[in-house]
């Protein structure tokens, strides 16, 4: 089974790919969080996120717009009363993130760090529409316990409103003959592969999932899980695995570069990009003032949860193009 999603001039709509990870956490210092401002600590965030909910609703429209495509303002410009399309997509996305933003915000208030408001980050609607969102860190993570919780609720959290979006998602696909799509075609990861075998039933060799946008959105879900939970520096994945093994992180962060380079001269040219910003923030991860509390058995097995979800969720090749 492959799970598609069309170009512009196919039967269906989509457009080029932009990925962004979602809580990126960074720490402020004290005199950042002396000069917060109402604007900073509400306005900001709140416009924001206005802003990512129109060009995610943009976003899914222009998915949806099975006429000529002239670009996505083209498209608003003459077509504004069919905005209303994109809730599925837009809905279903935004809920994932948001769901993912509180995980880490709320675990955060409940170890007493001072965290920002998730900042959304709107993107171009050619896509998806949104770049993701971060969450800053206004203290010190104080002990292993905090930093293992807050970096780990986030992407659980999404992952599993992903799961229950890509369950009603593969419900309202549809099945088509392979040789009738063509364009943007969506990697397969293995819980996909195994939710689409209980919901869809096993699939010919000739047959291809074109995914409704509420599938698309879960889809994207599933990638932005993924992402975040690499265990490079400043990403989830890289404070659950500090948490977890101390500084042997920087050791497994070193090990997975090499292999994001290696898909990206097999597979998706996107994971140069990848190691490129990995450089950036940093392979290692930052140390925590208390490193020697125990993280307990308890959060050692939810550790291990989240690599399992991140094999799970992870697509080698997450994009492809296939022409007529």
């Amino acid at each position: 089974m492959r799970t598609e999603h069309n170009e512009p001039t196919g039967p269906r709509k989509s457009a080029s790919m932009h990925t962004g990870s979602t809580a990126e956490l960074s720490a402020m210092s004290e005199d950042d969080v002396a000069d917060e401002t109402h604007f900073s600590k509400w306005v900001l965030p709140g416009g924001l996120f206005l802003l990512t909910v129109f060009t995610t609703l943009w976003a899914g429209a222009y998915q949806a717009y099975v006429g000529p495509a002239r670009g996505p303002v083209s498209f608003l410009l003459e077509h504004p009363e069919t905005l209303w399309r994109g809730i599925p997509f837009a809905a279903t996305l935004m809920l994932i993130l948001v769901t993912h933003e509180l995980g880490h915000y709320l675990l955060s208030r409940w170890h007493h760090v001072p965290a920002s408001l998730p900042l959304f980050i709107p993107g171009p609607p050619h896509f998806i529409g949104t770049f993701g969102a971060v969450i800053r860190m206004r203290g010190p993570i104080l002990h292993r316990r905090a930093l293992f919780d807050v970096g780990v609720a986030g992407p659980l959290a999404g992952f599993v409103v992903a799961v229950m979006a890509l369950v009603v998602g593969l419900q309202w696909s549809t099945v088509v003959d392979r040789t009738a799509t063509y364009g943007l075609q969506l990697g397969e990861p293995l819980l996909l592969q195994f939710v689409s075998w209980l919901m869809i039933g096993p699939l010919p060799p000739q047959a291809d999932v074109v995914l409704h946008p509420v599938g698309f959105a879960a889809w994207f879900g599933l990638f932005i899980t993924a992402l975040n939970l690499i265990p490079i520096g400043q990403l989830d994945g890289g404070h659950v695995a500090y948490a977890l093994w101390g500084r042997r992180q920087r050791t497994i962060a070193f090990a997975v570069v090499p292999v994001l380079l290696m898909l990206g001269f097999v597979g998706w040219p996107g994971w140069f990009v990848w190691a490129f910003m990995a450089g950036l923030w940093g392979f290692g991860h930052p140390p925590v003032a208390d490193p020697e509390r125990s993280l307990g058995t308890g959060r050692i097995v939810v550790g291990c949860l989240a690599l399992i979800v991140f094999i799970v969720t992870f697509a080698p090749i997450p994009f492809s193009f296939h022409s007529r």
